[in-house]
């Protein structure tokens, strides 16, 4: 791996991903450890610490990205909900420093708890297919 962010790694295709959705700036996937079904995250393709290390014309972009894969992830699998999650530094949980959004369906009745479990890599890489953009 070139990279010493896993992010930046997934991002340049050093490391497979069960992509969502990417363009020149951003890329969508399934997170392999998920809150939920259909959880995804959104990052930057380029490196960025955090939300306050940020370029705001990239953040902008960025979010505008959380909204539209939000939207297709949530019709997609027929969610009642979504979370939107962003974690900054060890106190707010923040595993990877490399910003990035976590998109959570969420059905009625779920708990809402935001504990990971091991993704099925088959299961994951079905539903990647149908809801790939």
């Amino acid at each position: 791996m070139k990279n010493n962010c896993v992010f930046c790694a997934i991002a340049a295709g050093e490391i497979p991903s069960f992509k969502i959705y990417e363009d020149d700036l951003v890329l969508a996937y399934l997170d392999i450890n998920p809150f939920s079904k259909g959880h995804t995250l959104v990052i930057p393709k380029a490196h960025t610490k955090g939300l306050l290390d940020t370029d705001n014309a990239v953040l902008a972009d960025v979010i505008a990205k959380v909204k539209k894969v939000a939207a297709h992830v949530a019709l997609t699998i027929g969610c009642d909900g979504f979370n939107i999650l962003q974690n900054n530094g060890d106190a707010a949980g923040q595993t990877v420093r490399h910003v990035h959004f976590h998109i959570i369906p969420r059905w009625n009745g779920d708990p809402l708890t935001f504990e990971n479990k091991k993704g099925d890599m088959d299961e994951l890489a079905a539903l990647a297919e149908k809801i790939r953009m």
